[in-house]
This record gives structure tokens, C-alpha cells and sequence, in this order.
């Protein structure tokens, strides 16, 4: 048995000025499967990078990925599309963007494959005998048997007993993914103003829930209806909803017009910073993970509507009272604060350690994975 590599304790950088002229340590190719996956890997990609390591980014068509991507200015290949809420469809899509990946990715010949839970990385990866990295923050996700990751990485407030995986290849890291890029935000003024709001208005961002996903639960969505009837009815209450594609946009707008036409909600024309949107709202309500632990990081006040199995990474912030759990719909009003938010200048500034925690690990895989392969390689017949 291969002896699993530990995290290197620091990552050793090449200068600024010497580092095109280097050559690469080693070639990671990451994937953008969910609008999520763009803020969170940005910081990655860049600190890898710095420390002369080659990245190949790819990147699926659905959710605002390829928005996103281009607001952070990525240097993404797009390959393939979501395909809907049907199980059939999801299979037969996600086996045409594997197969519309592997031409790339065996091209591209990388070191390590990195991504968020992309499943079709996850299948290129064992088609083409690539070393994988799956990252994943909530333990009830689903996963499959029979293709499993070569290395799992997650927070560490998630336990070992919760993931059905080889202890010795679960990396840990401190504290939360949104931790990774959180810190890194400024607040730029103006949003209310662009989104045609007034200063004075008491702004909450709604984001719908996941419906699409294997773990909705129609319950988040009995949640949001009521979440919405009783914001409505508070004056000088502003509703901006982030909807996560088009049909949820058009849902929105079918079940309340009267809100739409009086100005009370609306849905931002194009796509908007998410953290400068939740920063300067006074609090979030949502029915997704990622958006509720934003707003956690950013100390905004956050009341999720996610009604699946709990996980350890939510269950650690609701405990922290840094988000609250709205159960039915009596929490609505007995849970919800509807007070305007005392907006410092500047979010509570965090050191870095989420994000070198994470470029380390990435680092020390790569250089190990590199070693065995090589060697493999020098052994003789």
C-alpha cells in the first residue's frame, strides 16, 4: 500500500519577476461545474500559479458559471451545458460533456484534476487514469460506487465518519470555503443605486432553493412563499431575488406580478457581484448553502430556508449564531428580525489560512502524485 502524502507546511513561491521564465512544477486542471465553483477556485487558481504550477480551466454553461467566469476574468475553455432536472437527461448530459472533455484533458496531459464535486471530471479522471481531487462541503450529497475520487478534501468541522472514504486520503482545512475568498472582498458602493433602490429602503436578497438538485426538499419552497407574503407586507421592505436560471426568474414573476409591477421585488438585469449584493443588504434569506455562508462570513444577518438533511458545516454556523434556521413557517416571524443592518465600512477582516491550507494540499498531492508516477516509470521491467 502507497503511503499518502502530508500537507507540505509552507508552499515555496517563484518571484514575480522570474516566474514566466520558469518552468512549470506541475500541470491542474480544475473544473467549473456551479456558479459557486468561480469565486471560490479565482483565489486558488491564483495563488497556484504564483507558485509556478499551470492550470487548465474548464468550465459548464449553466447558472451564470460563464457569467461569473468573465466578470472575474478566467481563462476558461466552455465545454457543455446543464441538462435539466431529469435524471435521464442529467445522465445522458453529463456523459456527452465527459465524452466532449476527454479530446482536451488528454491533450492538456494534467498532473492532478481539482474541482468542487464535477462529476464528469470525476469520470474523465477515471477514464483516463488522472489523479482527482474532489472538494465538498455537505456530507449528504450524493455520491457514486463505483467511481470514486483519488483524494476527498472538505472542512474539517465535517467528521471522517460522515464521508465513505479511505481516512488516509481526507484532507482537511480550516474553517469554510467561503472563507477562501471572503477576506478578499471590498465593498464597492453603488449597487442600491444600480438595482434602483434608495438608501433609506430596508433591502433583503432572497435566493430561491436548489430545486433542481437531488437533495430539494418542496418543503424550502413552502418556506419562500412565506418568507415573501410576510417581507411584502413590511414597509419600505425591498425584495431583491437572485434566481438560480431563467424558469426560476419566470416562476418568480408569474407568482407575484403585483410585487414586480409596484417596485417591491425585482430580479437584477444582469449578473451582480453576489458579496457586494449581500453586503450591502441588510439581511439574506436563502434556500442554498453557498449564499447562507457568505452572508455568515460577511457577519450579514442570514436565515436559511434549506430544508434537506443538515449539514456539519451549517450546523456549526447555526450554533455559532452566525445563521439561523428557519424549520416552518412559524419561524417567520419568530426567528426573523426585520431591522436595518448597521453596515460598517468594511467586513471584519480574517487572516488567510482557509486558502493556504487548501493551495498547500493541492501542492503536496500534486508533487506526490508526481513522484509515484515517476517512480512507476524508472522502475524496471
Amino acid at each position: 500500500m502507497v503511503e499518502s502524502p502530508l500537507p507540505s507546511s509552507s508552499v515555496s513561491c517563484t518571484p514575480a519577476e522570474t516566474r514566466q521564465a520558469t518552468r512549470a512544477r506541475g500541470k491542474i486542471w480544475i473544473d467549473l461545474e456551479n456558479s459557486p465553483h468561480v469565486p471560490f477556485f479565482a483565489p486558488i487558481i491564483e495563488e497556484l500559479e504564483k507558485c509556478s504550477y499551470a492550470t487548465v480551466l474548464t468550465a459548464r454553461d449553466c447558472f451564470q458559471v460563464r457569467e461569473l467566469a468573465d466578470l472575474f476574468h478566467l481563462n476558461y475553455r466552455l465545454v457543455g451545458r446543464h441538462s435539466g432536472k431529469s435524471k435521464v437527461l442529467k445522465v445522458a448530459g453529463l456523459c456527452l460533456r465527459a465524452l466532449q472533455l476527454i479530446p482536451m484533458i488528454l491533450k492538456e496531459k494534467p498532473d492532478l484534476a481539482v474541482s468542487h464535486c464535477s462529476r464528469a471530471q470525476l469520470v474523465v479522471s477515471a477514464c483516463l487514469g488522472i489523479p482527482c481531487v474532489q472538494m465538498g462541503d455537505y456530507e449528504f450529497a450524493s455520491g457514486w460506487s463505483f467511481i470514486r475520487p483519488t483524494w476527498q478534501m472538505c472542512p474539517e468541522v465535517i467528521s471522517n465518519a460522515a464521508i465513505p472514504f479511505d481516512a488516509n486520503r481526507i484532507r482537511k482545512y480550516p474553517g469554510i470555503k467561503e472563507d477562501v475568498y471572503v477576506p478578499r472582498f471590498v465593498p464597492e458602493p453603488g449597487i442600491r443605486r444600480q438595482l434602483g433602490l434608495r438608501e433609506e429602503d430596508l433591502v433583503v436578497t432572497i435566493r430561491p432553493p436548489a430545486n433542481e438538485a437531488h437533495y430539494h426538499n418542496p418543503e424550502s419552497d413552502d418556506l419562500l412563499e412565506a418568507a415573501v407574503e410576510f417581507l411584502s407586507k413590511k414597509p419600505d421592505v425591498k425584495l431583491v431575488a437572485l434566481p438560480r436560471n431563467k424558469r426560476q426568474e419566470t416562476r418568480l414573476r408569474k407568482q407575484w406580478p403585483d410585487l414586480f409591477s409596484s417596485g417591491t421585488m425585482r430580479v437584477p438585469e444582469q449578473v451582480v457581484d453576489g458579496l457586494n449584493l449581500i453586503w450591502h443588504s441588510d439581511f439574506v434569506i436563502s434556500g442554498g448553502g453557498t449564499m447562507n455562508r457568505e452572508a455568515a462570513a460577511l457577519g450579514v444577518p442570514v436565515y436559511s430556508i434549506f430544508r434537506g438533511k443538515i449539514g456539519a458545516v451549517d450546523r456549526y454556523l447555526s450554533e455559532k449564531g452566525r445563521l439561523m434556521l428557519v424549520e416552518n413557517v412559524h419561524d417567520m416571524q419568530a426567528k426573523i428580525q426585520v431591522i436595518r443592518r448597521n453596515r460598517p465600512a468594511m467586513p471584519e477582516r480574517v487572516d488567510g489560512i482557509t486558502l493556504k491550507s487548501i493551495v498547500e494540499q493541492i501542492v503536496a498531492i500534486t508533487d506526490w502524485e508526481r513522484s509515484v508516477l515517476n517512480r512507476v516509470i524508472e522502475r524496471p521491467n
